[in-house]
């Protein structure tokens, strides 16, 4: 079952809607890695809300998801785990260690919204940023997201 994946500003919001295979994780997978890129967003949000289980697959593959769009520029924030299933995760083992979570898709905005505002983001104009009044040596420089120096 394909994934629905809406743009919203500068996040993406991803609904799973049924019970995913496998096969479709991965596919939500590949698309969010294609849609960051393509939308140059700053954040996603995965809404599981309608899963009443998330195995082993689904818990590595949601976190996978997460870091390799963090190695993409976005942070993610995985949204709607039911009471019955963050126990059962608990039970088993399976953590979403490092992952953002939030309650639903409101409090998914606001963390994403707080992590911006924190992380230092700078707002993507597709130009790059103004130069700095005085230069660092070249080990001191942080690159920004989007390519500026800082």
């Amino acid at each position: 079952m394909h994934v629905p994946i809406l743009k919203q500003g500068g996040y993406l919001i991803a609904t799973i809607q049924s019970v995913l295979s496998d096969a479709d994780l991965l596919q939500l997978r590949d698309d969010l890695a294609d849609r960051v890129g393509q939308f140059r967003s700053r954040g996603v949000i995965i809404d599981v809300t309608v899963l009443d289980v998330i195995d082993s697959f689904a818990t590595r593959t949601l976190r996978g998801i997460a870091h390799m769009l963090k190695l993409r520029g976005a942070d993610t924030v995985i949204v709607g785990i039911q009471p019955d299933v963050a126990f059962a995760m608990v039970q088993l083992g399976l953590t979403l260690e490092g992952v953002g979570t939030a309650l639903d898709l409101e409090e998914g905005l606001v963390y994403l919204n707080a992590k911006a505002k924190r992380g230092g983001v700078v707002a993507r104009t597709g130009g790059a940023a103004a130069p700095l009044s005085s230069p660092k040596a070249p080990h001191d420089v942080q690159i920004q997201r989007g390519g500026g120096r800082r």
